[in-house]
């Protein structure tokens, strides 16, 4: 899968490629060329799995250019009891008949933000190790994205 800037002046690259750029060369956003199609027969399939190995199979959609071994490593690290407090990593919480939460503050910093961070934090560790280069981050936040940042980066290579 190839990405291309939402303002059209990014010539198409890798997953691995715009992972760390940020914003596109020309101030866009990278966003797939296309997006993959999803049947009933793979959402079937899914709605068994854990966290971690659903979210595999939806990510690995889109980082094409990553080994298929080397990415469910990354998101197996990633979604974890020890990380997120549960096994569940978002259990779903049943307050009374009809009404439940998809709990989404479990991570490190307790914000949601953590669901993603921490698979950057791991991703930005390997794709900068298969790259050969190094990253350095200033955080400096009063609120609870910049923690869930700076706390997916703690500890990394």
């Amino acid at each position: 899968m190839r990405y291309i800037s939402t303002r059209g002046g990014m010539q198409p690259q890798a997953f691995s490629d715009t992972i760390l750029m940020g914003l596109a060369p020309d101030g866009g956003l990278a966003l797939p060329e296309s997006y993959p199609q999803v049947g009933r027969k793979e959402l079937d399939a899914w709605r068994q799995l854990s966290y971690a190995d659903l979210a595999f199979e939806v990510i690995r959609l889109f980082a094409t250019d990553i080994l298929e071994a080397d990415l469910k490593d990354i998101v197996s690290r990633t979604y974890t009891a020890a990380v997120y407090g549960s096994a569940d990593i978002t259990p779903v919480k049943r307050l009374h008949d009809g009404l439940v939460i998809l709990e989404l503050s479990n991570g490190p910093t307790l914000a949601f933000k953590d669901m993603a961070m921490q698979f950057l934090g791991n991703l930005f560790e390997y794709v900068l190790a298969k790259k050969g280069e190094t990253l350095n981050i200033l955080g400096a936040t009063s609120g609870d994205t910049g923690s869930a940042a700076e706390y997916a980066m703690r500890g990394k290579a």
